[in-house]
């Protein structure tokens, strides 16, 4: 449709028609109009976990507290691949190299990172995308750090007393 002041109004129509605009013999080509799609959603979902190191204990006095007489000794034993991601509490880098992961049970584990990655990168703890099973696994997750590094675990062990 062509309006008085010879302006093209939107037209409902799929192919081209010719259209005479007022006081010219000239026929002119009407693009189609593009019918836009109409009622597709796309929905993605991705949850990221952070795990962050240990919250400080605030000190109840300024005097340091005593020294342990004899520090304790730790020992890994072999757990399987993968642990719970919600399970996770804290994390800390260790002075070995690996990441030490608080357990909301009480358990303390290591993780080794692959050979190209430091621990030091995590001091501020880590992003990962959560999986479909919820878990963590050694040569599977990629762990984000704060830092910008992007690294994998190679294996998981969980440490005990050498006692026991």
């Amino acid at each position: 449709m062509v309006s008085g002041a010879g302006v093209v109004e939107h037209l409902p129509v799929a192919k081209p028609e010719t259209v005479r605009p007022q006081g010219t013999g000239a026929a002119r080509s009407v693009e189609p109009t593009r019918v836009p799609i109409e009622k597709q959603v796309r929905i993605e979902q991705r949850v990221i976990v952070r795990i962050s190191p240990p919250g400080r204990i605030p000190r109840q006095s300024l005097i340091p507290p005593p020294a342990p007489q004899d520090a304790r000794r730790l020992k890994e034993r072999k757990i399987g691949k993968c642990v719970p991601l919600a399970g996770i509490a804290a994390v800390q880098p260790d002075a070995g190299g690996r990441l030490l992961l608080f357990m909301r049970d009480q358990r303390l584990l290591s993780a080794s990172l692959e050979k190209a990655c430091s621990a030091r990168d995590f001091y501020s703890g880590f992003y990962i995308e959560r999986s479909n099973d919820g878990m963590l696994c050694a040569d599977r997750d990629k762990l984000h750090s704060r830092a910008g590094s992007n690294c994998s675990i190679s294996r998981m062990r969980q440490l005990v007393d050498k006692d026991d």
